[in-house]
């Protein structure tokens, strides 16, 4: 008789590695019960706690409550599916379908601090965009309620209207268990990509800045996605762009972009600022448009003047 192995179907715990991470950096703030006395906490870090009342941040209805999110274990299990495969024993490719809060945590065991890039495509709380629950303690019965159907007990779901007195906290509560548990997989030199509109590109720029550090945020891109445009704007201007937000893992994370070119720097005057290059110093305001930029330039050595042309000026005020 073979006795069978028993795994542990449950999902990684986060807050057991902060509080160990904790007591091995700190081990005089262990209590007798191995938990963290933060008052001695305090008294070891010193003048670096901020125990004020008023601190730069972001706050909102339910963000405790995200950290209850994040911190509740996941019983799911991701089961294979062969017949749907390509390739199932050989190939290097996943797809998982299911609640991605859920595949987040269950990820954490095998992928924690291993992925490369995140890209993220979240609704855009546009009024209508996503489905929320009342409670964002989700199971994996969420998909299937998220159709639009209340379940067995009644629960609520609707869509979340700018009417509501909660409408940017809902959707914040929704994205930051995601992007907390979605930083943890990422190696040190990773980064993550999130898509975003107008509606909440200000929210979810101080969600990233929480949460990966606002040193570790590298770019704000602007992305084209209008061709034509919108005759149904209301504000009488037609947006025809979204954004993508960039943030690193760390300093480590590096991205193959224009690198920096200070080949034609030198310093042949010994500026004690450092090395310069010579550019052109006209503008674009012509001199009706931006008269203090518009004077004669004369040459010390020379004694010659310049005059800037009068449809450009002088990029810089006299002073």
């Amino acid at each position: 008789m073979t006795v069978s192995e028993k795994l542990d179907l449950r999902s990684h715990d986060i807050a057991e590695d902060k509080v160990s991470e904790l007591l091995r950096l700190f081990p005089e703030v262990r209590t007798e019960g191995g938990n963290i006395d933060f008052e001695r906490l305090m008294l070891t870090l010193g003048k670096t706690v901020d125990v004020g009342k008023e601190r730069y941040g972001m706050n909102w209805p339910g963000k405790a409550d995200c950290f209850k999110t994040i911190q509740a274990p996941s019983l799911g299990t991701l089961r294979p599916c062969p017949e749907e495969s390509v390739n199932f024993n050989t190939s290097e490719n996943l797809i998982i379908e299911g609640d991605n809060l859920e595949v987040l945590k269950l990820l954490q065991k095998s992928y924690l601090g291993k992925v490369k890039m995140i890209y993220v495509d979240p609704p855009y709380n546009t009024g209508n965009d996503f489905i929320y629950p009342d409670n964002y303690t989700e199971s994996l019965q969420t998909y299937l309620e998220f159709t639009g159907q209340a379940d067995a007990e009644g629960r609520k779901f609707g869509t979340n209207t700018e009417s509501d007195g909660r409408f940017h906290s809902k959707w914040m509560n929704m994205m930051y268990p995601r992007l907390y548990l979605a930083r943890n997989l990422l190696r040190e030199d990773g980064v993550i990509l999130v898509s975003i509109s107008d509606h909440e590109v200000a929210a979810l720029r101080f969600l990233l800045n929480e949460i990966f550090g606002e040193e570790n945020f590298s770019a704000q891109f602007v992305w084209k996605s209008r061709k034509y445009p919108d005759s149904r704007a209301k504000t009488g201007v037609s947006t025809d762009h979204e954004y993508i937000l960039l943030f690193t893992r760390s300093d480590r994370g590096v991205l193959r972009g224009v690198e920096r070119d200070e080949s034609k720097f030198t310093n042949p005057d010994n500026d004690p600022r450092g090395p310069w290059m010579s550019r052109s110093l006209l503008g674009l305001a012509t001199k009706a448009q931006r008269p203090n930029l518009y004077y004669i330039i004369t040459d010390r050595k020379t004694g010659r003047s310049y005059d800037p042309p009068e449809d450009t000026g002088w990029r810089y005020s006299e002073d």
